[in-house]
């Protein structure tokens, strides 16, 4: 027992030196160390207190990430290494669980999700709008394409066209009118 408390004592003043040494700047070789002896242990740890492999691969890096930072503030007359990065782990397993981004996603079934449109969808429609602009009158095409292509108010319109305000209320209604009626006859009723 006396020597199984020797190679523990051992191994803990040799964890301390390495964090000595991150905290001296040496960063590398002592990090390495560490996670060859505590980077398994905590992975385990962290699928316990988390249940899922990323999760608990995420808990590793950021225990190695803040004994880096901490690593000069470390004391081993409060506690070993070991000690250190696991109430560090738990803590962080606690910040990860509060993390929306890491609770399950609630299943969603398929007619729950609305269909997207693939490409043709995309060109088919966009063809549909192009040929019903096109079948337009040139005042009414134009007052949409002021809207919705520059994205001009209805005063901006009037001031860009010098006609009236009125005028450009209409050409918009009877236009809107027109595209509905023009995207209808193309199969696009919406």
């Amino acid at each position: 027992m006396v020597a199984v408390l020797g190679v523990y004592d051992l191994l803990a003043r040799d964890d301390a030196e390495l964090v000595a040494q991150i905290a001296a700047g040496d960063i590398e070789e002592p990090v390495a160390q560490l996670y060859r002896r505590y980077g398994g242990r905590l992975y385990r740890f962290g699928i316990q207190l988390l249940g899922d492999g990323g999760l608990a691969e995420e808990l590793v890096q950021e225990c190695f990430v803040r004994l880096w930072r901490t690593a000069g503030r470390f004391d081993i007359s409060r506690g070993t290494v070991a000690a250190y990065l696991f109430v560090m782990g738990r803590s962080i397993a606690a910040d990860l669980r509060k993390r929306p981004s890491s609770r399950p996603l609630a299943a969603v079934d398929e007619e729950q999700v609305p269909a997207q449109p693939d490409d043709a969808d995309r060109i088919v429609a966009s063809l549909a709008v192009h040929d019903a602009l096109d079948s337009l009158s040139a005042a009414h095409r134009e007052v949409l394409m002021l809207v919705h292509g520059e994205g001009l108010t209805q005063t901006q319109i009037a001031e860009r066209l010098g006609v009236p305000l009125g005028t450009v209320k209409t050409r918009m209604f009877h236009g809107l009118r027109a595209m509905k009626t023009a995207l209808a006859e193309r199969g696009y009723d919406g």
